[in-house]
């Protein structure tokens, strides 16, 4: 029988298009205050810098209250239920990685969450816990 030849466009182009959709799922979701409609919050500046250990918190992802009912801890860490991808009405229950909690002061009083979406699912990137009251 004869040599089979490949096709050198085809032999690169579905690692090249996997690569491709990799490094788009993992483009940072932007922060809220993109318009502008929160710059008069005394809150601003202190959102804008606040961080865990995984890094800036608005700057990479949307964070929004969660209802008491919607978060818990569980052996020692803190577990939120979150949209299962950006736009679903479904939730899901994530663990809270111990580098993604705030551990200063909450000034805003609620607790509140920044949830990441990316091809691997959904991830936090920063939790700060509230009261529970």
């Amino acid at each position: 029988m004869g040599k089979h030849r490949v096709d050198p466009i085809a032999h690169w182009l579905r690692p090249i298009s996997l690569a491709a959709v990799m490094a788009a799922g993992t483009l940072p979701a932007f922060g809220r205050d993109m318009d502008g409609r929160y710059r008069e919050s005394p809150l601003h500046e202190w959102f804008e810098h606040l961080a865990s250990r995984k890094g800036l918190c608005c700057s990479f992802a949307d964070g929004y209250v969660v209802r008491d009912a919607d978060w818990e801890t569980r052996d020692g860490h803190y577990r939120v239920r979150v949209p299962k991808t950006a736009d679903s009405e479904d939730a899901v229950w994530v663990e809270v990685p111990d580098e993604a909690v705030i551990t200063e002061p909450n000034r805003a009083g609620h607790t509140m969450v920044w949830p990441l979406y990316t091809y691997q699912g959904v991830s936090i990137r920063c939790f700060m816990p509230g009261s529970m009251t």
